[in-house]
């Protein structure tokens, strides 16, 4: 008899929750919509989060471009500067040689604020030819150096920190015929 208790008890639960049923208890309902609404809230709340980091990535990116080289260009006004005190000064026989190592240590310091900001010379005169670096504008015959050797060079290649912003223009050596 007690099996058959058990039988009935079960037939029982199942009386009262009906898979195939649209129907939920009242408490079930209103938890699971409680759920449902606070799953909404949150996905909303993240999604404008979302959107603001987005809008805010973009401004930044977009700021980086516009004012990203502020610092370099601060450093050339410094630089700008002294060539305008140099280009103010009259030039006379008597401060020719002053002048010129006014010019020579401007240009000096000019070199030194590219290279705070990553910028560098690649060299090049006696150097093997290296397309990633040198353009050549012409090769020259000669037996003095090997193949391929840069034996002139009309402008320096320059690389800003690995990468190359201004390839060399070079001549470069060639065999005898």
């Amino acid at each position: 008899m007690s099996e058959q208790n058990d039988q009935n008890e079960s037939n029982q639960k199942t009386d009262q929750i009906d898979p195939n049923s649209d129907s939920m208890p009242a408490d079930g309902v209103a938890e699971a919509k409680a759920e449902s609404d606070k799953l909404k809230n949150e996905m909303l709340y993240l999604r404008a989060e979302f959107e603001n980091f987005k809008r805010q990535a973009i401004k930044e990116r977009s700021d980086l471009r516009k004012y990203g080289s502020e610092r370099l260009v601060s450093d050339l006004l410094n630089v700008l500067d002294i060539f305008e005190t140099a280009l103010a000064t009259e030039l006379t026989p008597e401060n020719a040689a002053n002048f010129r190592k006014g010019i020579e240590l401007t240009s000096n310091e000019l070199r030194s604020v590219l290279q705070r900001h990553g910028v560098e010379e690649v060299p090049a005169k006696g150097q093997a030819f290296d397309p990633a670096f040198h353009e050549a504008l012409s090769s020259q015959e000669t037996d003095e150096v090997a193949p391929g050797t840069i034996t002139q060079v009309f402008k320096k290649p320059y690389k800003l920190h690995d990468r190359v912003v201004r390839p060399g223009q070079v001549v470069v050596s060639r065999s005898k015929s």
